[in-house]
């Protein structure tokens, strides 16, 4: 039984301390509330979820300008963010979606000084690059495609099998849903068909002249419904969009059983030519397949068989190859085994295991013609395993570096594949030679070298939890650091989806070369250790992550890295739950927390755009015990009265369609009245971006602007506000 309530009462000051000091914008409080199987839970800024009301978007300008005011006084924000676009233009470009079809290879461009990518061609991997298509000339032709004035921006791109057209879906202002325009390669004409609003597209006929997209059922992109019922179309290249096909969907095909919240997906795999996969997805894991033969293409009603449910635990895949199917499961396997089973007649109960589970993770599979390449990982260092379609025993590639490693397999007609190999300090992208199992550095990695990284070091130690579970903590310093709790240290953690917190390069990693620790803590909820690490920090389990957090907070405290005068949390989107509920449950081991983008208000995300989808992965307030769970990681129910918080920044994107800003501004306010520290809480909402933003000064400034308040809060005298 559910009941609510919502009455306007009289406005409430925040806590007149912190008004004096900060001058927050006062916020009133509403009567909201909602009752849970015979529980009460109160929601006093439940009206700061109505941004498109006139008094709610000035409350939100007026404390982004103060928290503007304030980050503007801090010397060294700017410093970073032209820190970082020198290192940029170090190297020459940066390259990336890189992609082979019909002798052509297609790929995204940035210039070493460019603020966002473009799409480029070559003619074989040795042709001359030539310009393809400029998202910043565009002009879009839809109304409501992100924020008017915002720069396009190419949010993803298909090539057709023959190369003579790439499908291409544009946006800005970090809406993420897009306009799809489709490019003639030879003529570089855009041809005058447009679809919005879409995901994308998903891939091309077998004879170029068709494409399938995402679509769904409402255009205004912050309606609640909005990736409700999402199903795939198909469009032939010169006709009326209105008269696209639904070709795979809930309405299109009701007897599959397709929830209103899984996204369902359709095309043909270029490596897989004979059959039409649909797949139906939610924030699971575990995934769920129909499969065609081709010939039902052009069918009114295509007679669709199931290739896997979901209680088959199958994760990676599918990928055909003879009579067989391949895939990876996870049944009896949390970390992963290899099997195959017959594709006239799929029965993976008894599926034939190829490749048994590890005592490390499978992350990921990608094919080419004669092998199937497995990437093994530990949570930090990663392998590459070579499966030979011919049999024989599975080979282990011999890789030039140590890291994280990411396989690209370019074309599934040849063995052409490129190889990633990052740590927290370096990135090098190579040529993989199949047959010989060497690796040459690719043409597509610049020759690159930045000033002090040779003066970084990484340390992977594993820290004792709450409850003796080893956690993995991966700590980033300048050589010769002083271990004496002096340094400013930024925690990161996420641990959600069983997404792994991999070491990967970054440029930002530069600040540690001012004497500041970057640490990761690798939490349960995320999979660096499988699927069941996964599963102990997920729904009821969830606590786990940020009392994980703690316990690597507490190590870098005790170890001599920072102090809790030195030390901040930092988190997005799903890391808003472990930061926001770490800096609740131990206040006073925390000087500064920032939440990006955060989720910090579980309970009511099942009725935003993207919370269905998410019920898999977080739970629902109508069930008891997933209720429960929903509050206990809840941030905003957690803020209570007259309590010492630290310093908090919480950032939002008005544009984002996963994490509405109204879940941290909520979260602000409640931090902001009951506070009685005198550490400022501020909120930022970034106007013309989502969840992210390709743009990349925009995206610098936006994070020098995060690790400017956390080291202004942490002493560090380089970040210190001027009057």
């Amino acid at each position: 039984m559910v009941k609510r309530f919502l009455l306007l009462v009289p406005p409430v000051l925040a806590c007149m301390q912190c008004q004096g000091q900060w001058n927050y914008p006062s916020t009133r409080t509403v009567d909201a509330s909602d009752t849970y199987f015979g529980t009460t839970y109160h929601d006093p800024y439940r009206w700061l979820e109505n941004i498109n009301v006139k008094d709610v978007q000035a409350w939100f300008k007026t404390q982004t300008a103060l928290t503007d005011g304030l980050l503007a006084r801090i010397p060294g924000r700017d410093s970073l963010v032209q820190e970082w676009l020198a290192m940029e233009r170090l190297k020459s470009a940066f390259y990336s979606s890189i992609s082979y079809e019909h002798g052509r290879l297609f790929y995204r461009k940035t210039g070493g000084g460019e603020n966002m990518s473009k799409l480029c061609l070559r003619e074989g991997r040795d042709g001359v690059e030539r310009l393809l298509f400029d998202p910043t000339l565009y002009q879009f032709q839809s109304k409501g495609v992100g924020s008017q004035g915002d720069t396009p921006t190419i949010y993803s791109f298909v090539p057709s099998w023959d190369g003579k057209h790439v499908a291409i879906a544009i946006t800005r202002g970090g809406a993420e849903y897009s306009e799809i325009r489709v490019l003639d390669v030879d003529r570089r004409t855009l041809l005058p068909e447009c679809i919005y609003p879409s995901f994308g597209c998903y891939g091309w006929t077998p004879d170029g002249n068709s494409f399938f997209y995402d679509a769904g059922k409402v255009s205004e992109l912050m309606r609640p419904d909005i990736k409700l019922s999402r199903k795939t179309k198909l469009h032939e290249i010169g006709t009326d969009v209105a008269t696209d096909r639904d070709f795979f969907g809930n309405e299109s095909y009701p007897g599959l059983g397709i929830a209103p919240n899984e996204r369902a997906r359709a095309c043909i795999d270029e490596s897989s030519p004979g059959y039409i996969l649909g797949e139906a997805h939610t924030a699971q894991n575990e995934l769920r397949y129909f499969y065609a033969p081709v010939s039902e293409l052009r069918h009114p009603k295509i007679k669709w068989d199931v290739l896997w449910q979901r209680s088959d635990d199958l994760v990676q895949g599918p990928v055909f190859h003879g009579n067989f199917v391949y895939a990876v499961s996870r049944a009896n396997a949390p970390r992963g085994k290899l099997v195959r089973t017959s594709v006239k007649h799929p029965d993976w109960e008894h599926a034939e295991t190829r490749i048994p589970e590890q005592v490390d993770s499978v992350q990921s599979i990608a094919r080419t013609k004669h092998y199937l390449f497995i990437v093994y990982s530990d949570g930090i260092v990663g392998r590459l395993i070579k499966y030979d379609w011919t049999g024989g025993e599975p080979t282990q590639i011999r890789l030039p570096a140590s890291g994280t490693v990411d396989v690209s397999c370019l074309d599934w007609q040849t063995d052409n594949c490129l190889v990633l190999i990052s740590s927290w300090t370096s990135a090098i992208l190579y040529d993989l030679d199949s047959h010989e199992d060497t690796l040459t550095k690719s043409i597509f990695s610049p020759d690159v070298t930045y000033p002090g990284f040779e003066n970084l070091v990484s340390e992977e130690v594993e820290v004792p939890g709450h409850d003796g579970t080893l956690i993995p903590l991966s700590i980033i310093y300048k050589r010769g650091l002083p271990l004496d709790g002096s340094n400013s240290c930024i925690l990161e953690g996420y641990g959600a989806y069983g997404s792994s917190m991999l070491p990967r390069f970054t440029i930002l990693n530069s600040v540690a070369l001012r004497g500041i620790v970057r640490a990761y803590a690798h939490v349960r909820g995320g999979g660096e250790k499988g699927e069941a690490w996964h599963k102990a920090g997920y729904k009821v389990t969830k606590p786990n992550t940020w009392k994980d957090f703690i316990s690597c907070a507490e190590y870098l405290v005790k170890r001599g890295y920072t102090s809790p005068q030195k030390l901040a949390a930092f988190g997005g989107s799903a890391g808003g739950i472990t930061v926001g509920r770490a800096l609740e449950e131990r206040p006073d081991l925390f000087a500064a927390a920032v939440c990006n983008c955060p989720l910090v208000n579980p309970m009511r995300a099942e009725f935003t755009p993207n919370g269905p989808g998410n019920i898999p992965e977080f739970g629902t307030v109508q069930d008891p015990a997933e209720c429960q769970a929903l509050f206990e990681m809840d941030g905003l129910q957690h803020v209570q009265k007259e309590r010492k918080y630290p310093a908090v920044m919480a950032v939002g994107g008005w544009n984002d369609p996963r994490v509405p800003v109204w879940q941290p501004g909520k979260f602000v306010a409640a931090l902001q009245t009951d506070s009685i520290s005198d550490k400022p809480v501020l909120l930022k909402v970034n106007y013309n971006s989502g969840h992210s933003t390709d743009e990349k000064i925009a995206g610098f400034k936006d994070l020098a602007s995060q690790f400017a308040f956390l080291l202004w809060q942490t002493g560090h005298k380089d970040f210190q506000p001027v009057k």
